[in-house]
């Protein structure tokens, strides 16, 4: 079963994010409180604990959100999902936007871990339907493109 490790979040691009007890996603917009939540198209971006892992075992310390994902998830493919697929997440529906993206010159998140695995590996959504999403929260496939 897939589901959600952690949200996380913070108050400015470019940063590690940390993680909270839950989030409230608002349809069409992202993570309340989160810099990157807004009116385009990654609103929310997700990355799996497997490819954390991958990171690990170089950088062992590394934690949930320090690759600036929303939400970290566990058991999902994600990167492997085709833009338009419809996720079920906690109270939520998703739609994958972007897969990958390229990292900006300067990136905290290059500087603390040495490379970024969210350039391959993460992806971002928007918020079809708004609600809480906490850690334990089932992730669902609801339709695929």
């Amino acid at each position: 079963m897939a589901k959600v490790i952690s949200i996380n979040k913070s108050e400015k691009k470019g940063v590690i994010k940390i993680p909270q007890d839950q989030g409230r996603f608002i349809e069409d917009f992202g993570l309340e409180g989160d810099a990157h939540a807004g009116k385009w198209h990654r609103q929310v971006s997700l990355l799996a604990e497997e490819s954390i892992d991958k990171m690990r075992k170089t950088i062992p310390s590394l934690k949930d959100g320090d690759f600036a994902e929303n939400i970290t998830t566990e058991g999902i493919v994600l990167h492997e999902l085709p833009i338009g697929t419809r996720l079920q997440i906690g109270q939520t529906i998703q739609e994958v936007s972007q897969i990958g993206k390229e990292c900006h010159k300067g990136c905290a998140i290059k500087q603390k871990v040495g490379s970024c695995i969210m350039p391959y590996e993460g992806i971002f959504t928007v918020v079809i339907k708004g609600g809480l999403v906490k850690p334990g929260d089932k992730i669902e496939i609801i339709s695929e493109k």
